[in-house]
């Protein structure tokens, strides 16, 4: 007879030893704890929901028992939310009239939560459910995530499309054609907060023929108030958020892990969508985009350009997606992200030594020069191999006066008002010979 599932949740609990918690989940399977499973699948899987904000605590007095066949029966329509609003709560409260102590509070009113609060999530069942025991494995959550171009310059090539990047929330929204509508975290945790959006998707779901995902960042005034409110169970005030869509693909593709459909066809068929409902959902919006040409110098140029409005813009970088790619729920070079930077030529006024394993070579150049009407003064201690600290040192005397290019995050203004560079690095020296060696 396998364990009440309760006590295995406290056990859970009182081992924080990982190889303790999968030795723990392990003996279950062996018992074929079919409830234990069942239960970690109902509250660990993110696309199973069910619609309530609150569940209370038992506090009085154990009622004769809630089984588990039941309990499932019940919840059934907290899933497909056929039970809703104040009925729920009605049903709640039967549940936990019912239920004793241990099992509402230590299992039951868990799941309904969607927190067993005993430190293991569904990559610690599914490693050890994997090889023996794969119908305990539980669905992961996931989502389409960017490489860092600096770790891919090989790919920023060719013909790409480039959008800025938000500083937002990443919000994943299902909407299925019967008006139910879901948002998740990417990380799979459901978000509640924002019910004027999910308002607008609810009006246009007819359209759709099937359940479609809408993937986007979520903007609102205040970035510091979004996050605080982004994870709030109770009314937030998110009346002003936008989201801001970037993919969409059907919910099956999603569950699949793959969308075939190239991304130009995707971004194409997002904005078209947009196009005939913009009118019936004013705070969702669809995120522009622009296919250039990396290989052309009228490429690089324009490239530049949106570099530099997104500086001016305060965005947080630029994305540059494959045309061709699929979406796939998971990290993709088919999507690179480019912190946004500015570049400036100035003079190099003097050499620092460095300090620690840099001593008797270069630590930093110090440079100074106008910019954009701005005098700028900043010493460039980065980008620089151990060759060119070696090599820039001992040939300091044709370093001073050279016009040295930077990159960096921004400008920034110093309380006496002149003016440095958050994040220098160095990139080059402008007017060598190809080739010169210092």
């Amino acid at each position: 007879m396998s364990d009440p599932c309760y006590t295995v949740i406290s056990t859970l609990e009182d081992h924080p030893s990982r190889l303790n918690k999968e030795a723990i989940i392990l003996a279950q399977a062996e018992q074929g704890n079919d409830e234990f499973f069942h239960g970690c699948q109902l509250a660990l899987d993110s696309m199973t929901t069910f619609g309530i904000k609150q569940v209370k605590e038992k506090n009085d007095e154990d009622g004769p028992g809630l089984p588990w066949d039941d309990f499932v029966r019940t919840i059934d329509g907290f899933i497909n939310r056929t039970v809703t609003g104040n009925l729920a709560r009605d049903v709640i409260d039967a549940m936990i009239t019912q239920a004793t102590k241990a099992e509402w509070n230590g299992w039951y009113r868990r799941i309904l939560i969607k927190d067993l609060r005993a430190g293991f999530s569904e990559k610690t069942i599914n490693k050890v459910v994997e090889k023996d025991y794969a119908p305990y494995a539980i669905p992961v959550f996931g989502c389409q995530l960017a490489h860092d171009s600096a770790n891919h310059e090989t790919k920023v090539c060719g013909k790409k499309f480039i959008e800025v990047k938000l500083d937002g929330v990443r919000v994943i929204t299902i909407v299925y054609p019967d008006g139910r509508v879901d948002q998740f975290s990417r990380n799979g945790k459901e978000l509640v907060n924002f019910p004027h959006v999910k308002e607008q998707f609810a009006k246009i779901a007819s359209g759709l023929e099937e359940p479609w995902v809408f993937d986007g960042e979520i903007m609102s005034s205040s970035f510091q108030d979004l996050m605080k409110q982004i994870h709030r169970k109770g009314d937030s005030e998110t009346g002003d958020a936008v989201l801001n869509l970037f993919d969409w693909l059907p919910l099956h593709a999603f569950e699949a892990e793959i969308f075939y459909q190239p991304q130009v066809w995707r971004s194409e068929a997002l904005q078209s969508w947009h196009s005939a409902v913009k009118d019936l959902i004013p705070n969702i919006t669809v995120l522009s985009n622009e296919l250039v040409d990396l290989d052309t110098a009228e490429g690089q140029a324009r490239f530049k350009e949106i570099n530099a409005k997104a500086v001016a813009g305060g965005y947080e970088g630029i994305m540059i997606k494959d045309p061709e790619a699929s979406y796939e729920c998971k990290r993709s070079v088919a999507w690179l992200k480019l912190k946004p930077f500015i570049e400036v030529s100035l003079e190099v006024k003097s050499l620092e030594e460095g300090t620690g394993r840099n001593v008797g070579r270069l630590g930093a150049l110090v440079c100074e020069g106008m910019d954009d009407g701005k005098s700028i003064k900043v010493n460039v201690g980065s980008g620089f191999s151990d060759l060119d600290r070696d090599t820039f040192w001992n040939s300091s005397n044709k370093v001073l006066g050279q016009i040295v290019e930077v990159r960096a995050d921004a400008v920034t203004k110093n309380q006496d008002g002149s003016f440095s560079l958050r994040f220098p690095r160095f990139v080059k020296f402008r007017g060598f010979e190809v080739g010169e060696k210092l």
